[in-house]
């Protein structure tokens, strides 16, 4: 599974967050197996610097599954953290409700 993160002007995107969203989104997604040939992730501050604000963090995540249509997921959240936390649960219902369609 490949993983590419992207970040905005207004997040900053260093080896060590690359590193934690790696570890994370392999350990969450592992139980998928090679179903998933790539994970895009987005970080972006929706207001930026000009004013702050809640749920003005955004993660958005793009899953793409072999053979199949890729699946958008995105979540906003006070913290980096808790939006990545929230769209990796999403992103992992998503993929659950598509692969149990397959399966039927």
């Amino acid at each position: 599974m490949i993983i590419q993160i992207n970040t905005d002007s207004n997040i900053e995107g260093n080896s060590e967050l690359a590193q934690q969203l790696k570890a994370l989104l392999e350990n969450n997604l592992e139980r998928y197996g090679d179903k998933i040939t790539r994970v895009e992730v987005h970080l972006s501050d929706d207001n930026s610097n000009k004013k702050s604000g809640t749920d003005d963090k955004r993660c958005l995540l793009e899953a793409r599954l072999a053979g199949l249509q890729p699946l958008a997921v995105s979540h906003h959240s006070a913290t980096t953290e808790q939006a990545v936390d929230g769209a990796v649960e999403k992103l992992m219902r998503s993929i659950d409700a598509t692969l149990g369609k397959l399966d039927n």
